[in-house]
């Protein structure tokens, strides 16, 4: 006895929706930061280069909380809230360890002037502009000092 079947051929398609998400961005910022002889401290910028890439986990590298003198660097959106805020030591005070005349180390603590102010940063997508201020008092209240668009 003939058996004969019937088989559809047909290929079976699945549509799949693939969502791009943006590369991951860098942002890199310049900056001069002085102090005038009031102590008042000036930002002046220099320049932004803004690439794609990662950085690696540094999140050790900022602090949490800062002390007086110390910068508050922010992400805000297009509405100029917040997405996220990292804590930068005062640049304009810097500790230096030296041998002394009896070759024990020791430190010195230095107020500079003037110094470079360099920044590297994750950058988010609805990151619009960079806003660096000066913490001003123990309850972490602090005074702009720059705004970095970055369109």
């Amino acid at each position: 006895m003939l058996q004969i079947s019937c088989a559809s051929k047909k290929n079976k398609v699945i549509n799949e929706t693939v969502i791009e998400t943006p590369p991951p961005k860098i942002v890199f910022l310049n900056y001069t930061i002085s102090k005038d002889d009031n102590g008042n401290k000036h930002i002046q910028f220099i320049n932004k280069i803004i690439t794609e890439g990662k950085l690696k986990n540094n999140s050790d590298t900022y602090f949490k909380t800062g002390t007086v003198g110390d910068l508050k660097c922010s992400q805000l959106d297009k509405d100029s809230v917040a997405i996220k805020t990292i804590i930068i030591k005062n640049p304009l005070s810097k500790t230096i360890e030296y041998l002394n005349d009896s070759l024990n180390f020791e430190s010195k603590k230095m107020e500079l002037n003037r110094a470079p102010l360099s920044l590297r940063l994750p950058l988010y997508d609805q990151t619009k502009y960079i806003s660096i201020a000066e913490i001003t008092d123990s309850l972490q209240h602090s005074q702009h000092l720059i705004t970095t668009k970055l369109d």
